[in-house]
């Protein structure tokens, strides 16, 4: 799994999980996203449109960001996978119904 992260505008970070995002490789995401919330980070677009994979682990650690940075008035952003397989646990886990999800990182960043 590769994470690459880049600051759209102030406080906009975009996060890109390219791979899988799984118990074995979610620990580099968390670590990220502590980086980030402890700089003052709040709101994220989480560009999952390369993400081949996401288990419990991958989708906890999703939660876990959109908790802490609603509590810092923030939000999250998901761009849904392109994999038909990853994309398919979002809608029967019901996150779809939790994010705010969008096709592309642009449509995301429309919605802050």
């Amino acid at each position: 799994m590769n994470i690459a992260i880049r600051e759209h505008i102030v406080h906009i970070h975009i996060i890109e999980v390219t791979g899988r995002l799984e118990a074995f490789t979610v620990s580099d995401f968390r670590q990220q996203q502590e980086t980030l919330l402890a700089d003052g980070a709040t709101q994220f677009v989480v560009d999952l449109s390369q993400t081949e994979f996401m288990d419990s682990a991958g989708m906890s650690a999703l939660v876990a960001l959109l908790k802490r940075s609603r509590q810092a008035d923030g939000d999250v952003v998901l761009v849904k996978p392109t994999n038909p397989a990853a994309y398919r646990i979002l809608t029967l886990t019901r996150f779809d119904q939790v994010f705010q999800m969008a096709d592309t990182v642009e449509d995301a960043l429309k919605q802050f």
